[in-house]
């Protein structure tokens, strides 16, 4: 397992025990903290990405999950894979706030900062099933 990929399940391990002990210990010096309200799955995407984790953020989705980028269909784990090695990893996602709750996921509006650029903000809509990100629908603000 690569140092960077037990980093991150690390913290996430950590986040999850301090969100169910009610916490509020920081996080670590150099881990952006966890979003409010935010669902794990959710969370993981968001943490891969910042943490330039191609392996993290392709196992926060299941293995038949689709992505939804601004009306191109992304679909399972290979293509996610070089989807994201092509147009994620390197970029930055910070999430501004939780726009809806539902019994089968969240939207989030974030801002995205593509590697090289000052971003923009952006809707993005998780379904989530088995603790994992089934759909990503991914659209401008």
């Amino acid at each position: 397992m690569s140092t960077t990929r037990l980093r991150t399940l690390i913290v996430a391990l950590a986040l999850v025990v301090t969100g169910a002990c009610g916490s509020s210990t920081p996080a670590p010096s150099g881990t952006p903290a966890p979003s409010a309200g935010v669902v794990a799955a959710a969370q993981a995407y968001v943490d891969a990405v910042n943490a330039r984790d191609l392996d993290a953020l392709v196992a926060s989705f299941t293995s038949d999950a689709e992505i939804v980028d601004v009306g191109r269909s992304i679909r399972g784990h290979d293509a996610i894979r070089t989807w994201a090695g092509n147009e994620v990893i390197g970029g930055t996602l910070r999430v501004v706030s939780v726009v809806e709750r539902r019994a089968d996921g969240q939207k989030l509006l974030v801002h995205w900062a593509p590697a090289g650029s000052d971003g923009w903000r952006a809707h993005y809509d998780f379904t989530l099933g088995g603790g994992r990100i089934v759909k990503a629908d991914l659209q401008y603000a």
